[in-house]
């Protein structure tokens, strides 16, 4: 009973972990090529880069088209911050 309520779990959970967006920490790389691929594989619909201070933000929208703001540092290709909007 248990081993079929775990299987059960996990694959409801495997459709959830496709539309994961990225998180504070994830290196996505240092050029536009990189950042852009593998933001789009963690499910980032990717709509842009602009220069933000000293980061990069990339505009990226979610599963449920929810945009959120995600800041790359350029030196690192990790992610500094994201920040959502509605």
């Amino acid at each position: 009973m248990i081993r079929s309520l775990m299987l059960a779990v996990s694959i409801i959970a495997v459709p959830a972990a496709a539309f994961a967006m990225p998180v504070v920490g994830d290196i996505v790389g240092t050029n536009p090529t990189d950042a852009a691929a593998a933001l789009q594989k963690a499910g980032c619909n990717l709509k842009g880069f602009e220069a933000e201070g000293r980061m990069i933000e990339a505009r990226c929208y979610d599963q449920d088209n929810m945009m959120h703001e995600v800041y790359i540092d350029p030196k690192t290709g990790a992610i500094a911050k994201i920040s959502g909007k509605d």
